[in-house]
């Protein structure tokens, strides 16, 4: 380097002939790759100048000793003659880093950067003769660093969550001052992944792009659908001529737009997320520079646009998480607000007004009586909204609505009628549900929600159906609390054995335990007797109503039974006659009964048992080794058929097995949060059964403790178990 800065200050201080300078600028510079130009005298004639020198500025290379002002015009009004001028006159060197030139004629222009010298020449006698120009073009590092400004900027925006549209519309900007020439789009994938979605096209003009918003992704349609398409660069250098652009030619015409280069746009999982398109207003190939750019650029759209959805999804989750605890607060307000009702109209009055208007502007509730429905409660927003129940007809369509979701037991809603195709006329109103009150797998009433204003969504009635369970249950409970003086006179008649009788071979050993207070009256049994020939008749079951009508069903019961068994000696027998008593037609109103029964009997070292189910909750069998099994085979209730259809399922009881028989009650008990006690539970209270007694009498206490623990010690249905173990 030192040897050419040696021979460059040689030239220029000590000239010699002209001839002989040429030779040596072109030893020096022909093959160098700064660029290099010799100027001779006050008009700056180009006197040599390396190739290095015509590719950067232009110009012919056979014109020499004209002046460099007419050779490359556009370099008067840039400054470049005055300081050739001011070198030439002073003899001062001028330096210049990072100057920049606008080159070409006309419609050709390109933007240049370069670090200048230029170098006073001096003949013999010292004067100045000339100035020696040397530069070096920074254009592509110029471009490079404000590349990686930009690419900075833009990661910074996307780091500090900037809006997805700013940042896009700011790069497209960027891209766009570096290179005028282009025109930057970019298009966003659609949820469904079917259509390109405008993400920015600050120099397009607005027709353009609102007519490829919502472009359709193909294998000809355009750049950009082609690209999304194919997952590949698609480059359509003249749009006039190019099939894919068949469509939108004359689109592309009235934007000023000729050529364009799209890139998809791809996540980092490989997902399809958008395109990146470069337009050109000339036909044009994309230089190296447009690749890198296009590149480049698509990949910080692709953060930008991940990060952006990544946002959106987090924000969506916190929505939903606050909504999902603004409704359990709502539910959970709501049910405490109706549980503290003791009286079953007051219970269903609060649940008519705590859905308005949270969930809907006006609400009924309607109950089963005797066989008939009641408006038992109702709420409206506004006196309008109230005065609606009076219109002609509106009653009427709500009556008809609560019926069949009596029947059903499942919530109905207009959209279902919709589908049918015969939407109900409910006058005023534009949307309905209506939502089954259930209890103790019976419907006795149903909330309806009425909508005059939007149409009721899926989350008003996901919200209406939680809110009815919790509240039908309260509902029940307060029914039942209803006829607590009542239950206690019932249970004076005596429906159940004073004690249990001595079987030999077996251990026996029961309990009961009525509704607590609040609570509706049941109808369980149990009952163990003697049979001639030395057999055992046992039975527990639960009368389906309450109060008087139970209390004398279940004595019904009882006796039937024990007249028919020491008449018939057929289980199944047994229990169509109870059946047939239960449907003679005498009583006032239909009752029914779950049951089970069975005979048992000595065979050898064993003991076995016949058993019938009707309707009633599977018996356990506890086997000596601890494993548990249930006894499955069922048949219906009683007093539901006028002939009891059900089969016979004999089990052997072994010394130390045992036979557990419950009632729904005790399944059916919940525990604070609403859970049932259920037949896993009560098969866990089995295993082992933790109590000082043994036999019948420990697994009876430790059932009852294992429900007490779950249930507390009140429950909302009587309780009753029957446990027989064989000991010999």
């Amino acid at each position: 380097m030192s040897l050419q800065s040696d021979r460059l200050a040689a030239v220029t201080a000590h000239p010699r002939s002209p001839p002989r300078r040429s030779e040596e600028y072109e030893d020096l510079f022909d093959q160098a790759p700064v660029i290099f130009a010799a100027l001779s005298g006050p008009a700056h004639l180009l006197e040599a100048a390396n190739p290095a020198f015509f590719e950067a500025f232009g110009g012919d290379p056979g014109r020499i000793d004209v002046p460099i002002g007419d050779l490359i015009p556009e370099l008067a009004p840039q400054g470049v003659l005055d300081r050739l001028d001011a070198v030439y006159r002073t003899g001062t060197a001028y330096r210049a880093r990072a100057g920049r030139l606008v080159l070409g004629p006309p419609g050709a222009e390109r933007e240049g950067f370069f670090d200048f010298t230029y170098e006073p020449r001096r003949d013999a006698l010292g004067a100045i003769d000339g100035v020696v120009v040397i530069a070096v073009e920074t254009t592509a590092f110029h471009h490079a660093q404000l590349l990686a400004a930009e690419q900075r900027l833009l990661l910074e925006q996307i780091a500090s969550d900037a809006p997805l549209g700013d940042i896009l519309t700011g790069m497209a900007r960027a891209i766009e001052e570096l290179s005028p020439e282009l025109i930057v789009s970019v298009l966003l994938i659609d949820p469904e992944g079917a259509h390109l979605l405008h993400g920015t096209g600050p120099s397009l003009p607005a027709f353009y792009n609102e007519a490829i918003d919502g472009l359709a992704i193909g294998p000809d349609v355009g750049s950009c659908g082609t690209a999304a398409y194919l997952r590949e660069p698609v480059i359509a250098t003249d749009i006039d001529t190019d099939d894919r652009w068949e469509g939108y030619r004359d689109l592309a015409a009235r934007a000023g737009v000729a050529a364009c280069w799209s890139t998809p746009i791809m996540g980092t999982d490989g997902e399809l997320l958008g395109t990146f398109a470069m337009y050109h207003r000339t036909p044009k190939e994309p230089t190296d520079k447009d690749v890198a750019l296009s590149g480049a650029f698509a990949r910080i759209t692709a953060l930008a646009i991940e990060r952006h959805r990544a946002l959106e999804e987090g924000r969506a989750a916190e929505e939903r998480e606050k909504a999902v605890r603004e409704d359990l607060a709502f539910i959970l307000e709501a049910s405490t607000a109706i549980t503290r009702e003791p009286h079953y109209g007051d219970c269903l009055q609060c649940l008519a007004r705590l859905t308005v208007p949270t969930l809907a502007p006006l609400c009924t509730v309607h109950v089963l009586e005797d066989g008939r429905t009641r408006r038992i409660a109702m709420a409206a927003a506004t006196p309008a909204d109230e005065a609606l129940l009076a219109v002609p007809g509106l009653d009427d369509e709500i009556d008809r609505a609560v019926l069949r979701v009596l029947a059903s037991g499942a919530t109905e809603t207009d959209h279902a009628e919709v589908a049918r195709g015969h939407r109900p006329a409910l006058p005023g109103v534009t949307g309905y549900v209506s939502v089954p009150l259930g209890a103790r797998g019976r419907t006795f009433g149903v909330l309806t929600l009425l909508a005059t204003g939007p149409p009721l969504d899926g989350h008003a009635v996901a919200l209406a159906e939680e809110l009815a369970r919790r509240a039908a249950s309260s509902a029940d409970n307060a029914h039942q609390f209803t006829d607590r003086v009542q239950l206690s006179r019932d249970l004076q008649a005596g429906l159940l054995p004073p004690e249990l009788p001595k079987i030999p071979g077996a251990d026996l050993a029961a309990y009961y335990h009525p509704a607590g207070e609040g609570l509706d009256v049941g109808g369980d049994f149990y009952d163990v007797f003697p049979l001639p020939d030395n057999r055992w008749a046992l039975m527990i079951g639960d009368v389906c109503g309450r109060g008087a009508t139970a209390a004398t069903t279940t004595g019904m019961v009882r006796h039937t039974a024990r007249a028919a068994a020491r008449l018939l000696h057929d289980p199944v027998a047994v229990v169509a006659a109870i059946n047939d008593a239960l449907t003679d037609g005498t009583a006032d109103e239909d009752v029914f009964v779950s049951l089970v029964y069975g005979e048992l009997r000595h065979s050898g070292s064993r003991l076995t048992l016949d058993l019938i189910l009707a309707g009633h909750v599977p018996p356990l069998l506890l086997r000596a080794d601890g494993t548990v099994e249930q006894v499955t085979p069922s048949g219906l209730l009683l007093g539901v058929a006028p002939a009891f259809d059900g089969s016979v399922c004999r089990v052997a009881l072994a010394p130390g097995d045992s036979l557990v028989l419950v009632t729904d009650g005790i399944t059916e008990a919940r525990s604070a949060t609403g859970e049932f006690f259920d037949e896993h539970r009560l098969a866990a209270a089995l295993l082992p059964h933790r109590t000082a007694l043994s036999g019948a009498a420990g697994l009876i206490a430790s059932i009852n403790a294992a429900v007490t623990a779950f249930a507390g010690p009140s429950t909302p249905d009587d309780q009753a178990a029957l446990v027989l173990t064989a000991t010999t």
